[in-house]
């Protein structure tokens, strides 16, 4: 979906680094690469956990979709969050950092067998996503002593343009389908209960994070009332947004934190509820404003409209060539001059909607300038794909002493044929 953008200025976003930091890094790592800030993802954990504190045993289950690298989850892990994971390589990525048991929770749709087998092995918590598979749960792997529910409200809540309208949503149970399941989850002997939903992505109103997180304690109470059941947490989701235009504003956590906690002393407190934990399962709001996508100019090209060719593709970064997205775009080095000119910013691959950005005024460009395209680090990589044979792009982590690391190479074609059987091989 091309998207025009009317930009006639070119407002800046601040970095954390300079032209010349990017240039030393380059001598030793070819661009593109994705670079992480870990001053930055230790900051942003520590303001959301700051802004729950509130609220004993809060937990932030960091969404492990939106940046699936070891290192990354073993830094926000030392911050004290667990990882919501969605699939079977998921669980055994937290695993692997040392996140076990509960520090883990399992939210997925459309389940196979082996991954529910997994997460009742690990002892994650469980999220089911229909009412369906609590039998098909029971029958795989067993119930668990903890099991939650994700609702979908349907027609109670708008969705916003990321996630859609509720009521179009493959995921969730609706309100009937959840009150039975919890009824026969405590049939089947599940003791411990939890509940959940996800109705917004990116969203920049904190208005509308605290309206989900009333709806969802108003549900508890009706749980309490009509089941007697008490649930052990609720799963506010994530959804926080982050700012990618320049003019917007980052969501106030302290603020946020405070507007759900006058609901849930208004809500659940009179009904001797204040026991429930609460936590969430952010993911673009801690990695998202604390990666960059790193390429060079390649091409300069100059048809009905001016292009500027990068070494990156839509490959290394999915989100504005799939819906539109914007990303702000930094020329390293030509901070401070004009954008002088408009450009379509490109990649290499065989389709037209392969755009960082369109009409987009920069500087004045050269083959050889430094892009720094900003907010990559949610969702950037980890929607990494190999049309065109492209080739994943490496992933480099900036520590808090300066120090940058590799902490996932780029991809070779020795990987992209690896799985490939040619004629007369023995594969």
């Amino acid at each position: 979906m091309n998207v025009i953008e009317h930009n006639t200025t070119m407002p800046n976003k601040s970095l954390p680094f300079s032209k010349a930091d990017i240039e030393a890094i380059c001598a030793q790592y070819p661009t593109p690469f994705h670079l992480y800030d870990e001053r930055g993802l230790r900051e942003q954990a520590r303001r959301l956990n700051a802004a729950f504190a509130w609220c004993p045993g809060f937990r932030e289950y960091f969404a492990v979709k939106a940046t699936p690298n070891p290192t990354i989850l073993h830094i926000l892990g030392e911050e004290g969050c667990g990882a919501d994971c969605s699939s079977l390589a998921e669980l055994l990525l937290a695993e692997r950092v040392g996140l076990t048991g509960s520090d883990m929770m399992f939210t997925s749709n459309n389940t196979a067998a082996a991954e529910f087998r997994a997460a009742r092995e690990l002892g994650a918590i469980i999220n089911l996503d229909d009412l369906a598979h609590l039998g098909f749960l029971e029958q795989h792997a067993g119930l668990p002593e903890v099991l939650s529910f994700r609702y979908n409200p349907g027609p109670e809540r708008v969705g916003n343009a990321i996630i859609g309208n509720p009521v179009e949503s493959k995921f969730g149970l609706t309100r009937p389908q959840l009150l039975a399941g919890y009824r026969l989850a405590r049939e089947r002997g599940v003791r411990r209960f939890g509940l959940h939903t996800m109705v917004a992505s990116n969203e920049l109103n904190p208005d509308y994070i605290v309206e989900t997180a009333t709806m969802l304690f108003e549900l508890a109470v009706e749980l309490a009332t009509m089941l007697d059941i008490r649930l052990d947490f609720i799963n506010l989701g994530g959804g926080i947004g982050i700012p990618y235009r320049p003019e917007q504003a980052h969501v106030d956590l302290a603020a946020l934190g405070a507007g759900i906690e006058r609901a849930y002393r208004s809500i659940l407190t009179p009904h001797g509820l204040d026991s429930i934990k609460l936590c969430m399962e952010c993911g673009r709001l801690l990695t998202g404003p604390n990666g960059v996508l790193i390429a060079r100019v390649r091409h300069l090209k100059h048809t009905y409209k001016r292009y500027a060719g990068l070494d990156a593709t839509m490959a290394d970064l999915m989100r504005p060539g799939m819906y539109g997205a914007y990303h702000q775009l930094t020329v390293l080095g030509k901070e401070q001059q004009p954008a002088g000119e408009t450009y379509d910013v490109t990649g290499s691959l065989c389709e037209n909607n392969d755009k960082f950005a369109i009409d987009r005024p920069l500087p004045v460009l050269e083959v050889g300038d430094l892009v720094a395209i900003h907010d990559t680090g949610a969702h950037g990589q980890a929607m990494g794909f190999n049309y065109n044979g492209k080739l994943r792009s490496a992933e480099l982590l900036r520590r808090v002493d300066g120090r940058v690391e590799l902490i996932r190479r780029a991809e070779t074609l020795d990987d992209y044929f690896a799985t490939l059987r040619f004629p007369g091989s023995d594969f």
